[in-house]
């Protein structure tokens, strides 16, 4: 006789048997969580070097923030079709590939002598790192329950932040006592460690999760951007990225310059700043959970409210001179600045056949990187060389006002729309 203290599940499974399932659950999150790690960490760690870079080689803000949005353009032209790729042939061999590709091409950027060579590598970087926020974030989705969406994506999804964060100041860290080279060899290695490790403990999602079916591209496609949910989901998440991308890449040069801080330090700073953001990525995700379980559009008006706090508080912490008063609104404002990462995952995924979750999650990364990662570092130098980059970092959080206008816009078609992904 089973154990009778064990709770029985709708389908007659009790506790006792899904813990087996809750186990691999966890392992599953970590090795994917830690892959998220290593992917932005190996995009981040070049934000800490910038001083010596510009210095050594002579380069200019623009050529900087180039060397960041380059990643990011590649990863968002990309994502998409390796994630096609992924849903067909499979979730976890793709992962492994791509985490070997970038973690070999980090490798390569600590080796390079120039500018050309270094935007080379980073191309790599951006072509390994394609597709991974979609096919990671599937795998998790395969594995937890639906009413968990916003709280898994959104910690998922934070660990690009943390790992931004690990990438500034570990990379700020090793290039200030063993040269800027060893930064990213050292954070390569280590993405490469866990690439070989993956495949051993995560197995492919079974038919029985819809993982694998094949649907033809063109019913992809209306699964995609049919929703008017769907479309302006992906368009305000991409426009909140471009203030967090630009967050992440100018952070530590601004502290550096306008703080008169070390490499380490700058770093430092800027990491503890990033991580604050990291932590407010999740509990924003936590919180639109279960604000929607009052009511389902709260998963896009809390977005919306995230992304009009975060204007006004970067706004004013950039326009106000260096003291411990404007390092407190920051930190403030970065809270906010990712909070609509979890909720806008749920909501592309709620809005989608499951068959297609990788590739929806790479539509929202597509989004992500196109109009946020991708421009923000880049425009944000380029008007740093014009105005200054203190009055550049000021003007950049305007561009969330337009974010949580689409949140909003998004909301009056949920409803609606997210009975496609539970026909």
């Amino acid at each position: 006789m089973g154990n009778p203290f064990s709770k029985l599940h709708a389908d007659g499974r009790s506790d006792l048997d899904a813990q087996p399932k809750r186990t691999y659950a966890a392992i599953v999150f970590l090795l994917t969580f830690g892959l998220m790690l290593s992917d932005y960490m190996s995009r981040q760690v070049i934000n800490a070097v910038f001083p010596v870079l510009k210095a050594e080689w002579s380069l200019t803000d623009s050529q900087l923030g180039l060397l960041v949005s380059l990643v990011a353009l590649l990863v968002g032209v990309m994502s998409f079709p390796v994630a096609l790729i992924s849903d067909k042939f499979g979730r976890v061999k793709a992962i492994t590939v791509m985490a070997i590709v970038w973690g070999l091409a980090t490798i390569w950027c600590g080796l390079t002598e120039n500018f050309l060579q270094m935007l080379l590598a980073r191309a790599l970087v951006g072509l390994g790192e394609a597709g991974y926020g979609g096919a990671g974030g599937a795998i998790l989705i395969s594995v937890f329950p639906e009413r968990h969406r916003s709280t898994v994506i959104g910690i998922f999804f934070s660990a690009g932040l943390l790992g931004s964060v690990l990438g500034v100041a570990l990379g700020g860290v090793i290039a200030q006592h063993y040269g800027w080279r060893m930064a990213f060899i050292l954070i390569g290695g280590g993405g490469l460690l866990l690439a070989l490790l993956y495949p051993l403990l995560v197995r492919e999602p079974g038919r029985h999760n819809h993982s694998r079916l094949n649907l033809p591209l063109s019913s992809v496609i209306r699964q995609l951007f049919g929703p008017h949910t769907a479309r302006w989901n992906y368009l305000g998440s991409g426009l909140q990225m471009f203030v967090q991308g630009s967050l992440l890449a100018w952070l530590p040069s601004f502290f550096h310059r306008h703080h008169g801080l070390d490499l380490a330090q700058a770093a430092l700073h800027a990491a503890l700043i990033l991580l604050v953001g990291a932590v407010g990525m999740m509990v924003c995700g936590v919180v639109a959970d279960r604000a929607s379980s009052r009511s389902p559009r709260n998963r896009l008006h809390m977005p919306a409210l995230y992304a009009l706090i975060t204007c006004p508080l970067l706004v004013l912490a950039f326009a106000m001179p260096p003291s411990p008063l404007q390092l407190v609104i920051l930190t403030a404002g970065a809270f906010f600045t990712g909070g609509h990462a979890g909720p806008c995952g749920a909501v592309a995924a709620d809005v989608s056949h499951p068959a297609i979750h990788a590739t929806v999650i790479a539509t929202v990364a597509l989004a992500n990187n196109l109009l946020g990662l991708a421009p923000g570092p880049f425009l944000t130098g380029v008007v740093a060389d014009q105005i200054g980059l203190d009055r550049a970092l000021q003007t950049m959080p305007l561009v969330s006002l337009l974010a949580g206008a689409c949140f909003i816009i998004a909301a009056r078609h949920y409803d609606q729309d997210r009975l496609i992904g539970t026909a």
